[in-house]
């Protein structure tokens, strides 16, 4: 099946190891040399009826996604999520 990246925006992320739903999907990772998908990046939920923000943002490496749904994509996971890695990663070496 062929999806576009903005079928994935908004779908909920669900982790089938204990059902809970982790957030919406809010981006996807490329890798841009081999044109490859390499993870999800799920939104966080919202705190208190949104008056305290989100929860962080996760990224899901593209090798945990079990199936694309309609609504849903459904994740196999035993580990917590991963933090977003920040747009820019940089490492300078002395």
């Amino acid at each position: 099946m062929i999806y576009r990246i903005s079928d994935f925006k908004y779908k909920d992320v669900i982790n089938i190891k204990d059902g809970n739903c982790l957030g919406a999907i809010c981006d996807v990772e490329i890798e841009s040399e081999k044109a490859l998908v390499i993870a999800v990046v799920v939104r966080g939920k919202f705190r208190f009826f949104g008056l305290f923000g989100r929860a962080e943002e996760f990224v899901i490496p593209w090798d945990q996604v079990k199936v694309i749904g309609e609504d849903a994509v459904l994740v196999c996971f035993d580990r917590r999520p991963e933090p977003k890695r920040p747009k820019h990663d940089r490492h300078f070496d002395d």
